[in-house]
This record gives C-alpha cells, sequence and structure tokens, in this order.
C-alpha cells in the first residue's frame, strides 16, 4: 500500500503549481490560494492514513481547497453569484472537476504575477520558486546560500506586498511583457536548473520540475516571437534536457558526463534546441547571456565524446558569457572548460582566485571542482579533502555518494 506522506509530497510537487493557480483564478487572491492548498494538504495528511489515497490526489486535493474557498466566502458573507457558479461546478464528483480549465494559462498568470514589478527581484525568485517549483524554504536558502530565515522573510514579504498592492490574477497587457520578460525568463530558468539538478532530497533529477519549465519557456517564447532571449532560454533547455535519458542509472544513480552513452540522448530535442537558437540568432540583436549558455550547450551536443568536445571555443564563450552576466559559477564552469582544453594547472589558478575572493562559499560546486583539478594533477590527498568537504557540503544524497567516492578512490 502506498504511503500517503509519500503520496501528498510527490503529488504537491507535482501538481502544486496547477493547484494554485486553478485556486487563483477562482478566488482573484494568490495568498489565498496558497493558503486554501496548504489546509487541504494537511486535510490530505490527516485523511487519507485511514480513508486511503483517492484515484485522483490531485484532483482531491483541488476540490477540498475549492470547498474551503467557498467556506471562506459563506464565513465573510460574501456570497454571490461566483459562490453559486463555483458551488454548481463542484456539485459533482471532485476528480473531474477541473477537466475544462485552462491549467496551462493558469500557471503562466501565476508565472506573471509573482514577477510582478512591485517585488524586488529577490522576492520575486523565492516567490516562484515556491509556488511554481514547489521547493521548500530549506531547498531555497541552499540554492542561494542564505539562511533559511531570509527566504522565509522575502515570501512572507512578497505575499505581504502582493496583498496590498491588489495585483490581479492575470497576464498583463503585450506592452508590458518585455519589462517584465527578463524576470519571468530568469525564475523559470532557476526552475529548470532544479529539475536537472536537484539541491537536496533523493533524486539526482527532477524531470516534472524541469518539463514543467520547458514548456514554460516554450509557451513565453510564443508570447514574445520577437525576443531573442525567449528563443534561447528555449534552445538552452531543450539541448540541456536532451541528456535526461543518458544521466541516471535505473535505480537512480547519476551518469557524469564523460561516461554517458550518447546514442541515448535525445537528437530530436537537440534539433529543436538548435532551431530555437537558430531563430534567436535571426532576429540579429546578438547573443544574451541564454543564447551563450545555448551555443555552450550546442558544443556539447554536436560532440561526438568528451575528448572530441570542442573545448576552445567553449573557453571563449564563457569568456564572453562572464563579460556579459558576470558571475562565480561562470567563472568555476569556464575553469572546467580550461582544463579541458589547457590543462588542469591553469584551471587550478582560476578556482584558487575563486577560493580567496570567498565565491560560492557553503556551496559544494568550488570544492567538487578544485578536487577534479587536483585529482588530475596527482595531488591525491589534497583531492580526498576537497571531495570530503564538498560532500559534507551537499544536501542532495545522490550527489555526495558521487563526491564520496571520488574521494575514496583517492586513497
Amino acid at each position: 500500500m502506498a504511503d500517503p506522506r509519500r503520496t501528498v509530497d510527490a503529488v504537491w510537487r507535482i501538481e502544486g503549481a496547477r493547484i494554485v493557480a486553478t485556486l487563483a483564478k477562482m478566488t482573484n487572491d494568490v495568498v489565498l490560494a496558497e493558503d486554501l492548498a496548504q489546509e487541504a494538504v494537511v486535510d490530505a495528511l490527516r485523511q487519507w492514513p485511514e480513508a486511503g489515497i483517492p484515484r485522483n490526489p490531485g484532483a482531491w486535493l483541488t476540490a477540498v481547497a475549492k470547498r474551503k474557498a467557498i467556506d471562506t466566502w459563506r464565513r465573510r458573507e460574501r456570497l454571490d453569484e461566483r459562490y453559486r457558479a463555483m458551488a454548481h461546478d463542484l456539485s459533482g464528483a471532485g476528480a473531474a472537476a477541473d477537466a475544462g480549465e485552462s491549467i496551462d494559462d493558469d500557471v503562466l498568470r501565476l508565472v506573471f504575477i509573482a514577477c510582478h514589478p512591485v517585488l524586488a527581484r529577490e522576492a520575486q525568485v523565492a516567490l516562484t520558486l515556491r509556488l511554481i517549483g514547489g521547493l521548500t524554504s530549506e531547498e531555497i536558502a541552499r540554492l542561494f546560500l542564505v539562511p533559511v530565515a531570509t527566504i522565509q522573510q522575502r515570501i512572507v514579504r512578497a505575499k505581504k506586498t502582493l496583498a496590498a498592492a491588489g495585483v490581479p490574477f492575470e497576464v498583463p497587457d503585450p506592452s508590458e511583457w518585455r519589462s517584465r520578460l527578463g524576470g519571468v525568463l530568469g525564475v523559470v530558468y532557476l526552475i529548470f536548473t532544479e529539475g536537472y539538478a536537484a539541491t537536496s532530497g533523493d533524486h539526482w533529477l527532477r524531470t516534472d520540475l524541469a518539463n514543467e519549465a520547458l514548456r514554460l519557456a516554450r509557451v513565453l517564447a510564443g508570447l514574445t516571437p520577437r525576443e531573442p532571449e525567449a528563443h534561447a532560454l528555449v534552445a538552452l533547455m531543450e539541448l540541456q534536457a536532451s541528456r535526461f535519458g543518458a544521466r541516471v542509472r535505473a535505480d537512480g544513480t547519476p551518469i557524469l558526463l564523460a561516461d554517458q552513452d550518447r546514442r541515448r540522448w535525445d537528437h530530436g530535442q537537440i534539433a529543436r534546441g538548435q532551431a530555437a537558437l537558430a531563430r534567436a540568432d535571426a532576429l540579429g540583436r546578438g547573443r544574451g547571456s541564454y543564447a551563450l549558455q545555448a551555443a555552450i550547450a550546442q558544443c556539447h551536443a554536436r560532440a561526438p565524446s568528451v575528448a572530441d568536445t570542442d573545448w576552445d571555443r567553449i573557453v571563449l564563450l564563457y569568456e564572453a558569457l562572464g563579460r556579459i552576466a558576470p558571475n562565480p559559477v561562470v567563472e568555476l564552469n569556464r575553469a572546467v572548460a580550461v582544463a579541458m582544453a589547457t590543462g588542469p594547472a591553469s584551471a587550478l589558478r582560476i578556482v584558487d582566485d575563486l577560493a580567496d575572493e570567498g565565491a560560492l562559499r557553503g556551496s559544494a560546486l568550488l570544492p567538487s571542482v578544485r578536487g577534479e583539478l587536483l585529482a588530475r594533477l596527482g595531488r591525491a590527498q589534497e583531492a580526498h579533502a576537497e571531495f570530503v568537504t564538498a560532500a559534507a557540503l551537499t544536501a542532495n544524497t545522490r550527489e555526495r555518494d558521487v563526491l564520496l567516492a571520488k574521494a575514496a578512490a583517492q586513497r
């Protein structure tokens, strides 16, 4: 028999964004929508262990939350035509209650609301990862290397700000899309990134999350066909997602790039990614950060092996990316490419400079890369220490296992 608690967790991660979006459309209140959804989750945790897991858990949560919304309106003595319409909608079984609703549009509206200009960028990111990505405050905090309390404060403040501003549950007018597009694309890619390499938990990949982010990016590109970075983001996601089938074994064990069977990469998805990058380039406005990252992913997609990859070109692309979007992660990735192009010694100098600057403190990324470089230089004892440090810093059990295995290989 399925574990109710695990089922609730899985359903929330997969369908949470759609449930909140559906409720927000019904109530025109994002804050209330999430509260209602969380109350339904509490009911599920209390009822399912005794009554059993319903056939359609997501529809059950949605129906219960909708009924709670009606109860809220009743208590506030605000029954009106909308209440009667929703009550009629709920008169049948909950399992089919949402069949006719425009779920995709609702999730997109939720993204635009979370990226509303009344919110600071940090608040936009935190709220979107919470509402759309279904990430916990702890997971978001680890992603951005800040205290959990900081993330919790950002989310609470963002909700209060949206409520105070009376932000409607709707996609803004097309005239407003461009001003919000940068923030929207940024948080959608962060959701994809969490799906591509989960920051915590027992899974290396969260394909459901990555696929939802890719779907949203495709919709956004369709809404803004003259925006090259929208097409470039689609290209980047398509090219990276093409490797999913080769990144884990049947038991969930990670397979690193050098060991992947490239015949298992999705070549149809690679073709779609390259076509999207070509559309971005055809607009003739130069390559932005997503286009440069897509071009890097394209180099990997075209290469028959790690050894045959055009690492010199990847180094140049990272240098360009570092100039237009300076970031310690970009510099760390450049170091990896430099190691492949010219050797680990020059790459180690780049990594050591980052360490001296205090960049990526608290992240497993820097010590894991430094461990690889030291191992290639034959400095086994130092490499072992770096891998152990990296393993202690990651909250993903699969990544920890990989790092500890690398550490053991240096003994």
